[in-house]
């Protein structure tokens, strides 16, 4: 996107002091300034997904180091319950962070350069979580062109798909029915299938899907099969007593089955999409297929060694938090982030203002400068605060853009900003109806192969948003 320097006529209102007088600011920023923001490297991430895999690391390893002191001392097992709540907690937090981790993959600015962006969010964020960066793409990436469009925005298809979309605004018993219905574990699996249909096999309503291409069954269901019955396999046999060399040959052998099919299959048996992977579908599917039978050969190992149980241990602190702590806080972010909330420039989203706490579990990597990020998707997470910053000399943004503060009460009586949960309620519901923004701009950085139909649903969405009631 080309920002020429922008300025607003002078003397622009903007807001009151507090005393009540008008405050009014001449703004301009120029194509240099937005430029500076949207540089990227190939070193600053690294100490984020560094950090993040240190407490995912230190979190199961005092687990299980807490677990056998415990035991060793001759508790009852059900101490180790609280040991277990507090892990699954954090590692949901984690996991969230991880997907922050994709969420820069995904806009091509994990790191500066292509190949390194698209293997490190893949090998080091996606794949560890069952997804992939390009999956999540066509997902994340069509939700910006088309933000809060009940038609064309996935997020909308997968919320109502799992039941967890909510009727906004909402009163105050309607929010605690929410919150309860979000806390109950049946509702998170669900959750769950539906974030792998979109985000890990590309399946699902999604505006880049390319329905002309939709590649062969048998290449979603190889990967299914895989990922989930390789692993019951493997434990069946270890019960049994199976010896080691047939187990580990057991891995071995199915992989090189399904890599033999990956490789063999005809380009037209992968899915194709509007937005093209930066590497070949084929790549794709064969590097996710090796991670995971990397890491299941590795967990087998551990257990045949007798040292530790690894399935156990995954299982409990991996498994389950993907299919209930992590889905809670990816949940509520996207409701804060865009519930109740309408489909204008300025008001799609939110600022938030929110303790360290809870920013790490549930807006993660800079996701709490939601609303600059929507306006300018190609600025990374660790220059979104100086993004909004920058963006407060415009009398526009400053006066629509909705800056949230604290996590649940009353807004405040100085500022009038609302609080986290509050922003959901009918008292924050858009007053009046702002024009429509379809963002024309996110795949800036994306190899397109059918811009034509990209631009009829960008006229589509607005059309249906001027016609509607």
């Amino acid at each position: 996107m080309t920002i020429d320097a922008v300025t607003v006529q002078p003397e622009a209102f903007v807001g009151k002091t507090a005393t009540g007088e008008p405050v009014r600011r001449t703004a301009r920023y120029s194509v240099a300034e937005i430029n500076a923001l949207k540089a990227r490297d190939n070193w600053t991430n690294w100490r984020y997904l560094a950090m993040n895999w240190f407490v995912i690391a230190g979190s199961i390893g005092l687990a299980i180091w807490g677990e056998a002191a415990l035991r060793a001392a001759g508790h009852s097992a059900l101490w180790v319950i609280p040991i277990a709540a507090v892990t699954i907690t954090i590692i949901g937090a984690c996991q969230h962070q991880l997907g922050g981790a994709i969420h820069e993959g995904t806009h091509f600015y994990l790191f500066a350069n292509r190949t390194l962006n698209e293997v490190a969010s893949d090998w080091l964020a996606a794949f560890p979580i069952y997804t992939s960066t390009h999956h999540f793409r066509l997902h994340h990436l069509s939700h910006h062109q088309f933000v809060n469009d009940p038609e064309r925005d996935p997020n909308f298809a997968q919320a109502e798909q799992s039941g967890h979309w909510l009727d906004f605004p909402l009163t105050h018993v309607e929010m605690v029915r929410g919150l309860l219905r979000l806390l109950w574990l049946p509702n998170l699996v669900s959750y769950t299938v539906a974030r792998a249909r979109y985000s890990a096999l590309g399946l699902g309503e999604n505006p880049y899907g390319d329905p002309k291409r939709p590649g062969h069954w048998l290449t979603a269901a190889i990967g299914i099969v895989f990922a989930a019955l390789v692993p019951a396999i493997l434990l069946v046999q270890m019960i049994m007593g199976v010896s080691a060399p047939i187990v580990l040959g057991t891995i071995g052998t199915l992989y090189a089955a399904a890599m033999a099919f990956y490789l063999l299959v005809p380009e037209s048996w992968y899915p194709g999409s509007r937005v093209e992977p930066v590497f070949s579908n084929r790549v794709l599917f064969t590097t996710r297929l090796t991670f995971m039978a990397i890491l299941y050969t590795a967990l087998t190992a551990i257990d045949l060694t007798g040292y530790q149980k690894a399935w156990g241990y995954f299982a409990l602190y991996w498994i389950f938090p993907l299919f209930s702590t992590f889905p809670v806080f990816m949940i509520l972010r996207e409701w804060l982030q865009h519930g109740n909330a309408d489909r204008g420039k300025m008001t799609n989203s939110r600022v938030f203002m929110t303790g360290p706490v809870f920013n790490f579990a549930v807006m993660p990597w800079g996701m709490n400068y939601h609303l600059p990020h929507h306006l300018m998707a190609s600025v990374p997470h660790y220059n979104l605060k100086k993004l909004h910053e920058l963006l407060l000399r415009d009398p526009e943004y400053a006066e629509k853009g909705v800056v949230v503060e604290g996590l649940y009460g009353p807004s405040d009586p100085h500022t009038g900003r609302p609080t986290a949960l509050g922003i959901l309620h009918v008292d924050h519901a858009p007053k009046e109806r702002h024009a429509a923004h379809v963002d024309e701009d996110v795949l800036e950085d994306a190899k397109v192969s059918d811009a034509a139909e990209l631009a009829r649903l960008s006229r589509a969405s607005r059309e249906a948003e001027q016609t509607s009631p």
